[in-house]
């Protein structure tokens, strides 16, 4: 018998020294509380996931080298650690994507990962050059066969490397997250397992790094293809399971999609702040459900004490959204300000000649821009990061303002559509009540001019997102969708505003990656560009 742990942790990029203390005081918890005969951490855990052109540093890859020692020197006896680590050959100029197998101070194996992902947010044949071989070690009577996550993703490596003998397979990850990628996992997973019959453990990173979000949820999966234990879905944890030539355990935590959403949006908001050195946030607050529930994710990512509503009410702000975001600000305990923005407006209105009593698209971005200014002054006054408020359907189309409402050192919601946002706000307030209900039933407003309504510029949100959705994600034609039943002109204009706006999104913050096609590393579309599909 063989007990397994499973290391589902946080390693941040380019911490070397603390992501090696961590593994190191995570062995030792292992070996003293779970009495552990082999843990295995994430892929790249000394380095943190993904180092991108860090590894192109030779100052980088010697302190990788350092540590590694480190780790070697301090091991507790009888426990062997699997970790995911940047191997550098600087004789032949190469960087591996390797796992390294220790016991005692000793390198037992060694594995080069050979499926190296060049797509979506990939970009692993930029760094790494691929291994050749399976990797078979032997340590408690078991020969253990390891891989590193996109080897399983492909038909080949498990086949491989059962062929060399192993009984059990054991795979370090770094899988970032979307909606839908944890069934596919391990829907991928059980094809391999139907191939090999061998039992796969799956250890996963957890934590977010910029925009993407890695969400543990490691897993394991017996001869069958039977899930028979998986950790939490973003929450560092330590996964124990049995192996006598059949695997054993029944630890099992599952989340439904908003959840899922949810903790992610959290976890990103959390991670970018703490890692980047911050500890409070500001964010504009208008009453409105963009902004109501990014003031909820952030006091549950930050804590009330850290989060800093600011209303900024303006002659077009309706008394509705003054009370509906007092009320919001009473719910959560939070401290606030509010400024009127309307002294500020008035001298511009004065300085460029402008008519007062007219509203366009000068005097509604005029606005949204002096709110941004405010927001970055108190962001300097307090050493706060400003938040940002947009959603994924307005920066589709370009319904925001570039350096007025689009300002932001990270956009908490800017990959849930707007009809998600209304989703997530009622999931919130099933938890607890943080979002009244006012603001989650009332039309959606920019309330940048009188009586203003989305619908007034947009359609409906639930037609727009459908639209935007194929378009963008699914990546159907407009014949295609407009065959499926959607009006010939509102397809029309809406993919010309989404090829007319890229211009903005590529000037806007970057927030945490929660579908399959994110406007950061997927989208890449150049802004002067004459294809438009139309």
């Amino acid at each position: 018998m063989i007990k397994f742990t499973l290391a589902q942790l946080d390693f941040i990029v380019g911490d070397i020294e603390k992501n090696a203390e961590k593994i190191l005081s995570a062995v030792k918890e292992a070996k003293r509380k779970h009495q552990t005969d082999l843990i295995a951490f994430p892929e790249l855990a000394l380095s943190g996931y993904p180092p991108e052109d860090l590894l192109f540093r030779r100052d980088f890859l010697s302190e990788i080298k350092k540590y590694l020692m480190i780790i070697q020197e301090n091991l507790p006896e009888d426990i062997c650690v699997i970790m995911g680590y940047p191997e550098s050959e600087s004789e032949q100029n190469k960087i591996y994507n390797s796992a390294i197998v220790l016991v005692r101070g000793k390198i037992l194996a060694n594995y080069r990962k050979q499926l190296l992902p060049n797509y979506g947010v990939f970009d692993e044949r930029r760094y790494f050059t691929p291994g050749d071989s399976p990797c078979v070690f032997q340590y408690k009577q078991h020969r253990i066969g390891l891989v590193i996550c996109e080897d399983l993703w492909h038909r080949g490596a498990a086949e491989q490397t059962q062929q060399a003998g192993a009984e059990i397979l054991v795979s370090i990850n770094a899988s970032p997250f979307h909606l839908g990628k944890i069934n596919k996992r391990i829907e991928k997973m059980q094809d391999r397992v139907k191939e090999t019959h061998l039992p796969l453990l799956y250890v996963h990173h957890c934590g977010a790094q910029d925009d993407l979000i890695f969400d543990g949820s490691s897993f394991v999966l017996d001869e069958k293809g039977h899930l028979v234990a998986q950790a939490p879905f973003a929450e560092e944890y330590l996964l124990d399971v049995k192996f006598d030539g059949k695997i054993y355990g029944n630890d099992i935590h599952l989340s439904n999609d908003h959840a899922q959403i949810y903790q992610s949006l959290v976890l990103g908001v959390r991670d970018y702040v703490r890692k980047n050195g911050f500890q409070k946030t500001i964010l504009g607050f208008s009453g409105g459900i963009d902004s109501a529930l990014t003031l909820a994710i952030a006091v549950d990512a930050l804590g009330k004490e850290n989060v800093l509503p600011v209303i900024m009410p303006s002659r077009y702000t309706s008394a509705l959204s003054l009370q509906v975001a007092h009320q919001q600000i009473q719910l959560l305990g939070l401290d606030y300000q509010e400024i009127s923005i309307e002294p500020e407006y008035q001298a511009f209105i004065s300085s460029l000649k402008l008519d007062i009593n007219k509203t366009n698209i000068t005097t509604q971005n005029l606005q949204a821009r002096i709110r941004a200014v405010i927001l970055m002054a108190i962001s300097n006054q307090t050493n706060s990061l400003l938040l940002n408020t947009s959603n994924k359907s307005e920066l589709a189309v370009g319904y925001g303002t570039l350096y007025g409402d689009m300002c932001g050192a990270y956009g908490v919601i800017k990959d849930v559509w707007k009809t998600d946002v209304y989703h997530l706000a009622q999931y919130r307030n099933q938890l607890s009540p943080a979002i009244p209900e006012e603001i989650i039933a009332r039309p959606p407003s920019a309330e940048l001019a009188l009586d203003q309504l989305d619908t007034d510029t947009l359609p409906p949100y639930d037609i727009l997102d459908e639209i935007l959705k194929k378009y963008i994600e699914q990546e159907k034609s407009p014949e295609e969708i407009i065959g499926l039943g959607f009006d010939e002109k509102v397809v029309h204009k809406i993919i010309h505003m989404i090829y007319q706006n890229e211009y903005k999104r590529k000037q806007g913050p970057l927030g945490p990656r929660v579908s399959r096609m994110a406007f950061t590393r997927e989208r890449r579309y150049p802004i002067t560009n004459m294809f438009h599909s139309l």
